[in-house]
């Protein structure tokens, strides 16, 4: 009994320097000495330490899981209007971190295959493009946010001021609606003084018939009347060199055009003429690669998306329309040489003007 009280004490004190999760067995031996303990024998738990860490995170992502449900309660029944505010925000940090990433898969892929910008199916150029305006705006919120303390008020002022500072993911649906009827009011200001300056150029114009042509298609935009695409491509020599091509247009029609295409005016002749040049180079390229794709693939967000960018304020023209104007843009774009992308540029005001349900 005393022998067994001993072994029993014996073991307890080496189980307990044995880490959890180990079962320890003592062997009593006989040997001629006497009594004697054999080496411990060890038998492991069938848990697995990956099993444990993935049971934990687990645990940790349902717990974070159930929090965030009740924050998000508290917030929507104390705080309603922040708790919109809230929503918006993280849901516009999600948009803006997936098209974070879907860009970069793009561009590795580009750089993996040798691809150019404009070999890029249409989705992926238009995804690019859209992508680098948006990163442009970020970047300029980031500078605000430097100096010490500044982020407070980079906050407020992005409340005070959504439309000039915030990217459409953080625009709610109304402010979506609204703040792109402002931008297409702000680009039809520039319309008249377009049309004037084609008013003014038709007696430079060396040829007789492209004068008449001219004359009558300026008539058109001033009675309100749609001009047909025969129309418009029957004065393309005149965009491609004197009077209206893109290296002859003047300072002051430059920054009218600017302002059609939604760009700051505000620029030196020089990087005008250059970011026209560079713009309307890109929406040729998006107009060739969506017409190999076919404008009846678009959905008709990305149908709205696409008139809107071109000059038509699509927010209040039914999809149907908004595919019919869009394919009269790409019969005309996909006829034009790259020395004729002036006639192109204009074409956001000659083809939008008087188009049904566009006068808003």
């Amino acid at each position: 009994m005393a022998l067994s009280r001993v072994c029993w004490a014996r073991a307890a004190l080496w189980g307990s320097a044995v880490p959890p999760g180990l079962y320890v067995v003592r062997r009593l031996q006989f040997v001629p000495s006497g009594l004697t303990w054999g080496a411990p024998r060890s038998s492991k738990l069938h848990l697995s330490p990956k099993a444990d860490v993935k049971s934990l995170i687990s645990y940790v992502v349902t717990k974070a899981k159930v929090i965030n449900g009740k924050y998000h309660r508290f917030l929507g029944r104390h705080f309603p209007r922040f708790y919109v505010l809230y929503t918006i925000f993280m849901k516009g940090l999600q948009m803006f971190w997936a098209d974070a990433k879907k860009a970069r898969r793009i561009k590795t892929n580009m750089w993996k295959h040798n691809i150019k910008f404009h070999q890029l199916p249409y989705r992926e150029m238009e995804h690019l493009r859209q992508f680098r305006r948006d990163v442009t705006k970020c970047l300029f919120l980031g500078i605000l946010s430097i100096p010490p303390f500044a982020n407070y008020l980079v906050f407020l002022l992005m409340y005070l001021f959504p439309r000039q500072l915030l990217i459409q993911h953080f625009w709610t649906a109304k402010q979506q609606i609204d703040f792109l009827d402002i931008y297409h009011a702000l680009r039809k200001q520039s319309h008249p003084e377009i049309l004037c300056y084609l008013e003014k150029v038709v007696p430079l114009i060396s040829d007789a018939g492209l004068q008449w042509h001219m004359t009558e298609l300026c008539a058109k935009m001033q009675h309100g009347t749609h001009p047909a695409v025969h129309d418009i491509l029957a004065l393309r020599e005149c965009f491609a060199n004197h009077p209206l091509g893109m290296d002859q247009l003047r300072a002051l029609q430059m920054k009218a055009l600017s302002r059609a295409m939604l760009l700051t005016p505000y620029l030196p002749s020089v990087l005008l003429r250059h970011r026209l040049k560079t713009h309307t180079t890109v929406i040729h390229q998006l107009d060739k690669a969506l017409a190999k794709l076919g404008v009846g693939q678009l959905t008709a967000q990305e149908v709205k998306s696409a008139c809107y960018l071109r000059g038509l304020n699509s927010t209040h023209i039914a999809e149907e329309r908004c595919r019919t104007w869009l394919g009269e843009w790409l019969q005309i774009s996909c006829s034009l040489k790259e020395t004729e992308l002036s006639l192109l540029l204009h074409n956001v005001v000659l083809l939008s003007i008087n188009y049904v349900g566009s006068r808003r």
